[in-house]
This record gives C-alpha cells, sequence and structure tokens, in this order.
C-alpha cells in the first residue's frame, strides 16, 4: 500500500492541478478574442484601398482610390448638354485600335450652356471629382437624361475589357482628351469634359477606370493624382 501511494501520488497531485488551471486557462483565452484570428482578417488580406474615411491626406486626390464607382443618380428631366470647352491640341497616340467617334455623339452641346461650379467645399477643384473622405462622386448627379453624354451607338467599339475597379491602376502612355491610351487599350474624352482635365498629365498619370451606371457607352477615367475624373468612351 505505502509503494502504491509512493508511485501514484506524484500523478494525483499533478492531475489535480492540471483540472484547477483551466478554468483560469479558459477566462484568457475569452479575453483574448480567440488567438487574434480577427486581427488578421482570416488570411492576412490587405484591407481595400479607398476606405470611407481617410485618416490623413489632402481632401481630394493625392494618390487615394476609391473603393467604389458612384452609385446610379435619379431620374432627372433632360438636362441640357454641357457647354464643351475649346480642344486644346494635343499630340497624338499610336495609331492603334479603334478610330475616334464623333459621329457617334448626338446631342450636341449648346454654347450658352451655364458652367457648373463643383467646387462644393475650400480645397475642392472645380471639376468633377471624389471627395477622399466620404467616396463621394461630386458632380455625378445628373443622371441618365444628360444629353451631354448621350451616343447613338453605345458601345460601338466594344467594351473594354481590361481590369475596372480600385485594384487595377494604369499609367496614361500619351495622346490627349480626343484620343489617349495605355497597356494597348485607346480611349476618348467626352467633349463636355474636356475643361475637367486641362491640368491631366498624359504622358504619366495613373488613372482607374470605373463604370458609368448612368450613361450607357461611357467609363469613369479617375485621376488618382489630382482626384478629378471624366467621361471616357472606349475606343478599342
Amino acid at each position: 500500500m505505502k509503494n502504491f501511494i509512493r508511485i501514484f501520488s506524484p500523478l494525483l497531485i499533478f492531475s489535480l492541478a492540471l483540472l484547477l488551471s483551466l478554468p483560469a486557462f479558459a477566462q484568457q483565452q475569452q479575453k483574448g478574442g480567440g488567438g487574434g484570428a480577427a486581427r488578421g482578417g482570416g488570411g492576412g488580406a490587405a484591407a481595400p484601398r479607398g476606405n470611407a474615411q481617410r485618416p490623413s491626406g489632402p481632401p481630394v486626390g493625392g494618390g487615394y482610390i476609391p473603393s467604389r464607382g458612384p452609385a446610379p443618380g435619379r431620374a432627372r428631366p433632360v438636362a441640357p448638354a454641357r457647354s464643351p470647352a475649346p480642344a486644346t491640341p494635343a499630340a497624338a497616340a499610336p495609331n492603334r485600335g479603334g478610330g475616334g467617334a464623333p459621329g457617334n455623339r448626338g446631342g450636341g452641346a449648346p454654347q450658352n450652356a451655364q458652367r457648373r461650379n463643383f467646387s462644393e467645399q475650400a480645397g475642392h477643384p472645380n471639376a468633377p471629382h471624389v471627395d477622399a473622405n466620404t467616396n463621394r462622386w461630386v458632380g455625378h448627379d445628373t443622371g441618365r437624361n444628360d444629353a451631354s453624354y448621350h451616343l447613338d451607338h453605345p458601345w460601338e467599339h466594344g467594351h473594354f475589357a481590361g481590369g475596372i475597379g480600385a485594384s487595377h491602376v494604369y499609367r496614361l502612355g500619351g495622346g490627349g482628351p480626343q484620343r489617349f491610351g495605355f497597356g494597348g487599350f485607346f480611349f476618348s474624352v467626352a467633349p463636355a469634359d474636356f475643361d475637367y482635365c486641362n491640368d491631366w498629365n498624359w504622358n504619366d498619370d495613373d488613372i482607374v477606370v470605373y463604370d458609368d451606371p448612368d450613361h450607357p457607352g461611357w467609363y469613369l477615367a479617375y485621376n488618382t493624382r489630382l482626384g478629378t475624373y471624366i467621361h471616357v468612351e472606349y475606343l478599342g
């Protein structure tokens, strides 16, 4: 009997200590959130760019990339076309892809159309832009009836086959509003938007392409440096 007690006493003491420690261990796990899985995001995926609240940086542009494009606008009465700015001569991009589509655009812009003010608060440009603090697409609110973006034959040259949205950034490769390109794809700017891209660097700026939910045949090209955007038509 003495031998039995001498042999099994250490084992009994160890088992008793283990049982007493289990509640404390469970309480610690509960406080710690199960080992930090929530912090890791389930595999360490990077957070999407263009969060609703920007922690720092300028209120517009400065490398900010919207996490999504604009929401569809509300239906409005037929809006008069914006008066396009005179075309600024620009170097032509290499003659590849589809040609321009001036004959495809209906709804000529009246010369007496009043220019809209897009600078809704201090530090914001007087051009359609995205507010980096709210992800709001300022200026994209004229709805589907805006004659400035009417096309007689939407998608005449097909659809853009490259990536669309925040995870696809393209470096401009030359040209100008009437025809510019990157990566073998070519676009032209809506005449009503010529005046909103005078400060774009067509040889070096980074842009992101988004779908336009209101105007068939158009995409939205967003300039990450300036934070402004324009309507563009895919040429091929």
